[in-house]
């Protein structure tokens, strides 16, 4: 099992942003709310959390850069 963004159905208002910014195909639309598909292919972006106008994803990782 991978670690995966979680997606908070109540806050999900079905907007489809994250899913038109994710590149490996692992949010889609199932109704009027997002789902998210387990995939070796997630990169952990994080574009989905960050674009999510209510908050309803969240990412159980955080990108760090090291200077």
């Amino acid at each position: 099992m991978f670690e995966m963004p979680q997606v908070d159905l109540d806050k999900c208002v079905g907007c489809g942003l994250c899913v038109d910014v994710c590149h490996c195909g692992a949010i889609i639309m199932r109704g009027d709310k997002v789902i998210i598909i387990e995939t070796r292919e997630c990169s952990w972006c994080t574009l989905c959390e960050a674009v999510c106008p209510v908050g309803a994803i969240s990412c159980p990782f955080e990108i760090i850069f090291e200077e």
